[in-house]
Parts: C-alpha cells; sequence; structure tokens
C-alpha cells in the first residue's frame, strides 16, 4: 500500500531539480557562446568587425552564469507546496512572490507530465487543470509524483481516464 503524501506541511521540490534546471539553462545558452565563437573566429578570417561577437560572447556567459549558475538553486530555495483536503497552495517567486490556493473543488483534472531530461532523473510534474488555468507541482521523484497526482484526484473527487 502506498503512504499518502502528509497533508497540510510545506513540501519542497526535490533537491535534483536544480541540477535539471541547470542542465536545461545550457543547453540554451551554450548555443549562444559557440555562435559567438564562430563568428570571432569568422571575424578574424574574414576582417569582420569583432565587437559583435565579444557582446555575444559576454551575454552568453553572463546569461550562463545567471541561469545555470545561480537560478535553479534560489528558485528551489523559494518553491514549496502544500496539499489539505480543501485546497492545494503552491508558493513560487524570487523577486514577486506568487502564492496560488486552489480549492479541490475547482480541480477539473491532474495530469502527470515528464520530458526527457525529468525522466533521467527520476522526476515528475504534476499538473493541475482548474477552468481557469493549468498549475504546475515541479520537482517530484516519479513514485512521489504518481502519489500526489492520485491524492488530489481523489480529493477532488476527479475520475482517473488513465485506469
Amino acid at each position: 500500500m502506498m503512504k499518502l503524501i502528509e497533508k497540510g506541511a510545506f513540501r519542497p521540490a526535490h533537491p535534483e531539480t536544480v541540477r535539471t534546471a541547470r542542465i536545461s539553462a545550457l543547453l540554451f545558452t551554450v548555443p549562444g557562446g559557440l555562435a559567438a565563437a564562430v563568428w570571432i573566429a569568422a571575424a578574424y578570417l574574414r576582417e569582420w568587425p569583432v565587437w559583435p561577437a565579444w557582446i555575444g560572447a559576454a551575454a552568453a556567459v553572463i546569461l550562463a552564469v545567471w541561469y545555470a549558475g545561480l537560478s535553479p538553486s534560489l528558485v528551489y530555495s523559494r518553491y514549496a507546496y502544500r496539499l489539505s483536503d480543501e485546497e492545494m497552495e503552491i508558493r513560487a517567486g524570487l523577486i514577486w512572490r506568487k502564492e496560488t490556493l486552489i480549492p479541490m473543488t475547482r480541480v477539473q483534472h491532474v495530469e502527470l507530465e515528464s520530458g526527457p531530461l525529468l525522466r533521467r532523473y527520476g522526476l515528475a510534474e504534476v499538473k493541475v487543470v482548474t477552468a481557469a488555468t493549468t498549475h504546475t507541482i515541479r520537482g517530484l521523484k516519479q513514485m512521489e509524483a504518481e502519489q500526489v497526482k492520485r491524492q488530489i484526484g481523489e480529493l477532488a473527487k476527479v475520475v482517473d481516464d488513465d485506469e
């Protein structure tokens, strides 16, 4: 029998989310740095101006340091979710704090998502869909995400279409 997620207490994302956020950020910032390096090489060979490439390289380094170095651990430290019988609460945000309270009566359905990078580290996200929007509980271990999905479904009286 699966143990239910403790209700009422705020739970942080799994620490592996920091690693996946860093890898994801590098996948998006490294190509810009490579493009700047190619421009620099071509500029020296073709006698083009080099300064645009240096600006691009500096921007790529700054973005990589922020999005892959500093931001993931800060985001992780400011994220938590909580379940209770009547509602679900998600807290997130670095500069602008966002605290979202979702009544269980508003939940239409619950989804479990896991892309290739998350699957590699055994993580998943639970998407809670209401009439207005979709709320995401991120950074959960796969088994915990399945438990949370099922628990929210039971609390919201949602029928699971997967079974």
